[in-house]
Order: structure tokens, then sequence, then C-alpha cells
């Protein structure tokens, strides 16, 4: 008895007091232009403890049996805690005839890292060919160069689920303490475009993480939405001219007492 209370005592100091906490969520697969099938969704860490080497694993099941499996890493090399990760796992096999997929996520508890890489500004772009892209400014709050320093974007439908992931680095790729930088993200699945209501993003470097918050395009999205995406492959100056209005709150709020959602 002795021994058996030894081991569960092992075992509980073991296994990490976060796993229980680190789910998947807002998951949503797509088929891509180009015929890739794409499992996007986000890693929540609702532990105290940051997380690292986060892999996601995704098992495709046919009449109740697992005919395929694969993994993917987050996007972010650490999730802090009370931070959300984000993947794209991307299959290019023909995986027509599953029927559902499960998601599990492996990873290990890290030290963390200093909160000091932050999105200070951020907007929608279009393209002359109906491209979309977000373009913004990071900033290095941190006292060292901030190097390879990338911006992730997450896309949402008006039900929340995660409908694309982008991302770039920052030209160029490195952030001197207390500067400033500009980066481009552009959206390339226009199947998935159409859908976008809002997103978010997270930046971070090798030897930085993102600040707590996470600034939204809920100003521009909810109000323009899927209507100023169709009006822009049809006429891009009076889009142009529409979110011209988002700077009056007053106007804002009158859309948005319209607004069906």
């Amino acid at each position: 008895m002795k021994k058996l209370s030894l081991f569960l005592i092992l075992l509980v100091f073991a296994v990490p007091s976060a796993f229980a906490e680190v789910y998947v969520d807002n998951d949503h697969k797509y088929l891509g232009d180009d015929g890739t099938t794409h499992i996007v969704g986000e890693i929540i860490n609702e532990s105290d403890k940051p997380i690292n080497q986060v892999n996601i694993i995704a098992i495709f099941y046919s009449d109740g049996n697992g005919v395929y499996q694969t993994s993917t890493e987050n996007l972010t090399s650490i999730i802090m805690p009370g931070m959300n990760g984000i993947f794209d796992l991307m299959v290019t096999e023909n995986i027509s005839n599953v029927d559902y997929y499960t998601l599990d996520v492996d990873y290990k508890v890290t030290q963390p890292k200093d909160q000091v890489i932050e999105i200070t500004s951020s907007e929608l772009s279009y393209g002359p060919v109906d491209n979309i892209a977000i373009q913004g400014t990071v900033a290095n709050n941190g006292e060292i160069t901030a190097n390879m320093v990338k911006v992730i974007a997450t896309l949402y439908d008006r039900d929340g689920n995660v409908i694309a992931v982008s991302q770039a680095r920052t030209e160029p790729d490195y952030l001197r303490a207390s500067d400033e930088s500009f980066f481009l993200i552009p959206i390339l699945d226009k199947t998935q475009v159409s859908k976008m209501v809002d997103y978010s993003l997270i930046a971070e470097s090798e030897e930085y993480t993102a600040v707590p918050e996470f600034p939204l395009g809920s100003g521009v999205l909810l109000v323009a939405s899927l209507s100023a995406y169709i009006a822009l492959t049809k006429n891009p100056s009076i889009v142009t001219r529409s979110l011209g209005h988002l700077s009056n709150p007053r106007w804002i709020l009158s859309r948005l007492r319209q607004s069906s959602f």
C-alpha cells in the first residue's frame, strides 16, 4: 500500500498540472485554392505556466477506423499563460473519404519569455486584383534587439471559428530596442476571405513574445464584413470611401445598430 501511495504521488508530480488546461478550440477544416486540406484552430493555454514544443496531432476516421494521422506545430514558439496559440495543419493526401477527425495537443512546460513585442497598429489593405492583406506596425518594448520578428494573423467567421491563418516577417526581420517596424500579411486563400468578419494578431521574436492583449480588426470587419468584400470586387472606390467613415464614431454606432450580427 505504501509503495502504491508513493507511486501515485510521483505520478501527480510527473504529469504537468497544465494538462487539463491546454486544449484546441475554434478549429475548422477547409479545402484551399490549391487543393490542400487545412485544419486551422487555436491552442488555448488556461494554465499558469508557459508552454512550448506544442504539437497538434490529427487523426482522420472513416467508418469508425483511423485511416490517416499527421501533426503540425504551433506557429509561435511559446504560449504564455492566458494566451492563445494558432496552427495550420496541411494535408496534401486525398482524404475525401474521411468522416471526421480528432485533435490532440502535446507540449512541454517551459520558462517564460518577456512579453514586450507589441502590435501598435493594424488595418486592412486592398490590392488591385481583389487581394486582401493586413498591414500595420510592431514595436519592441524590450531592452535588447529582437531577432526574427514575425506577425501571425488569425481570421474568424461570425461564429468565432478560425477560418484561415497567415503570417509574415517584418522587413528587416530584426527590431532594435524601443524601435518600430512595418509588416504586411497577405491573405492568400480567397475562398476563406469571403467568410471573414474579424481577425487577431500576435507577434514574437527569438527573444521575446507578444504582450497579453490581442489587437482585433473588429472596427473594420464587423462593420464592413462580407458585404464590403463583395462590393470591393465590383467597385473598389466605393469600399475605400465607405471605410473612410470608420474614423467617425457616430457612423460606426449607427451601422452597428443596423447590423444583423
